[in-house]
């Protein structure tokens, strides 16, 4: 009967090691796993420059021409993936307002 008790005892010991490795393990990896979500999420987050207004005294051409000046860079950003669609419209209806 002892023999089996100590078995029995170090199999709850291994056991009860095992599983706090494990649970340890799994932890750490899931606040990795959300400090990079994170991480992403701010990158994304980040709110691009406005534009710098636009003069009223330009001519009409020069004018024409920042927008679409302006336009393409809310193009580029979109495409990084700094923008998301609904927030490239926005941008896109406020310049085109201008």
């Amino acid at each position: 009967m002892p023999g089996l008790l100590r078995g029995v005892a170090r199999t709850a010991v291994i056991a009860g090691t095992a599983t706090s490795v494990s649970n340890r393990v799994s932890r750490r990896q899931a606040g990795r796993w959300a400090q990079q979500d994170a991480a992403r999420a701010q990158a994304r987050s980040v709110p691009a420059a406005p534009p710098s207004p636009v003069p009223t005294s330009l001519a009409p051409e020069d004018e024409m021409s920042n927008k679409i000046a302006q336009l393409k860079v809310l193009g580029d950003l979109k495409s990084q993936g700094v923008l998301s669609d609904s927030e490239f419209e926005a941008q896109k209806a406020r310049v085109l307002a201008l």
